[in-house]
């Protein structure tokens, strides 16, 4: 009973610091690279804790809960808070004397560290349910790996067996149950942050449905007599004056037009598209733009993939990541256009260009209200471009590295 009581009092003396990180943290930091440090230093703490009250039995032997924190923050943090937590680990050990316990802990990170990094890249790009299995099998992995140690260097008797069992039994299944909160915390808080992009987007739509045709009318107005200004014998000077007149009028009129979209996000009329046709279509539309900025576009179109949406609204978005591929290479270049179907029934279309890329950060606020890397862009067309994706129950996926190019992929709902 006592060995129960000490795993519990270093799953408190643990939890504490993750405590302390969901309720007080989480919601201030908004960088992803500051969250993972302060995290880091989290589980740092959470070892010492485990460290500093272990269950000791016989032989001056330890047992800890630290194999839970370092997984965790290998897993959730990635390679170098993995190292940074081992070496603490082991300067913190070290502390307490050089001895048999010194040598088994060294030898455990050294065999066991090296499966986790492998799996970690697994672990970061699975779902939740995949998530808990990797986690509980690296605990079961690293607990058997700790037993088989102390055993042969303590040697095997039946109080050290009923001792590292209790501590794998516990260690397995506090790490299935944190591994579910985890996630399902992750889970809550992505659910938030899409509750408010939405309350964002329910009130641009308001705006746009009360705003939208009253601004435009007049803009029309004044259109139609700068047109009628630009008669044969006026100076070259004044007819450019009122040409570019005409053009921004006609891009403030695009803005609208966009706003207009999003006013109006719902898709009523919906139909078997194939999509492959439509992508033909799409590419022979804008190939003149394409050349205008010596762009060539290359295709691989698997034929016949169908899916239920709107033809109209598959083009315009088709159409709107066509023209940031083609835009983002100024000094021309290549956008590859693919069109396949995966094993888990989806139509995958992607569009991959060489342009300037994009940053970690700048990819989290594509497709968000008046965010653009162009200079006269205001966005819209992306985000409604990923509001038409999302409403044929489509996801995106974002890969950009800068200065080598960005990669759209569209994943569709197949039809046979």
């Amino acid at each position: 009973m006592s060995l129960l009581k000490d795993f519990l009092l270093q799953l408190t003396l643990m939890v504490i610091p993750i405590f302390i990180y969901f309720t007080f943290i989480t919601e201030r930091v908004k960088r992803s690279e500051n969250r993972t440090l302060i995290m880091s230093i989290l589980w740092g703490i959470s070892i010492i804790f485990c460290m500093s009250f272990p269950v000791n039995f016989g032989q001056n032997a330890r047992l800890e809960l630290r194999i839970i924190p370092l997984l965790f923050g290998t897993l959730y943090g990635g390679f170098w808070p993995g190292i940074i937590l081992s070496a603490l680990i082991i300067l913190y050990r070290l502390y307490f004397g050089i001895s048999i316990g010194f040598y088994n802990t060294v030898l455990v990170l050294v065999f066991s560290l090296p499966v986790i990094l492998f799996f970690q890249r697994s672990f970061a790009s699975s779902k939740k349910d995949k998530r808990v299995k990797i986690a509980v099998s690296l605990a079961f992995y690293y607990c058997a790996i700790g037993l088989t140690f102390s055993g042969f260097l303590r040697g095997f008797s039946v109080d050290h067996l009923k001792v590292q069992i209790i501590h794998l039994f516990f260690v397995v299944v506090v790490t299935y149950f944190l591994t579910m909160l985890n996630e399902t915390i992750g889970e809550i808080h992505k659910l938030r942050l899409e509750m408010q992009k939405s309350e964002k987007l329910r009130v641009i739509s308001e705006l746009t449905s009360v705003f939208a045709h009253e601004i435009r009318n007049p803009m029309q107005v004044t259109r139609g007599f700068l047109q009628l200004l630009n008669e044969p014998d006026l100076s070259k000077e004044k007819k450019e004056y009122i040409q570019i007149s005409i053009e921004e009028l006609d891009r403030a009129n695009e803005i609208i037009s966009d706003f207009l979209s999003f006013g109006k996000p719902t898709i009523d009329s919906t139909e078997r598209i194939n999509v492959s046709y439509q992508l033909h279509r799409v590419v022979n539309i804008i190939k003149g733009y394409s050349l205008n900025h010596s762009v060539e576009i290359k295709t691989d179109i698997l034929e016949n993939c169908w899916i239920y949406g709107n033809p109209q609204k598959l083009n315009q978005s088709l159409i709107n990541m066509l023209k940031n591929a083609i835009e983002s290479m100024q000094n021309g270049g290549i956008v590859w256009v693919t069109c396949t179907s995966t094993d888990d029934g989806y139509i995958k279309i992607t569009i991959k260009d060489q342009g300037i890329g994009m940053t970690k950060k700048q990819i989290e606020r594509l497709g968000s209200p008046f965010y653009s890397l162009k200079e006269n862009g205001t966005g819209l067309g992306m985000m409604v471009s990923f509001q038409i994706v999302h409403s044929f129950k489509g996801k995106i996926q974002v890969n950009s590295e800068t200065d080598k190019g960005t990669e759209f992929i569209i994943l569709l709902p197949q039809i046979a």
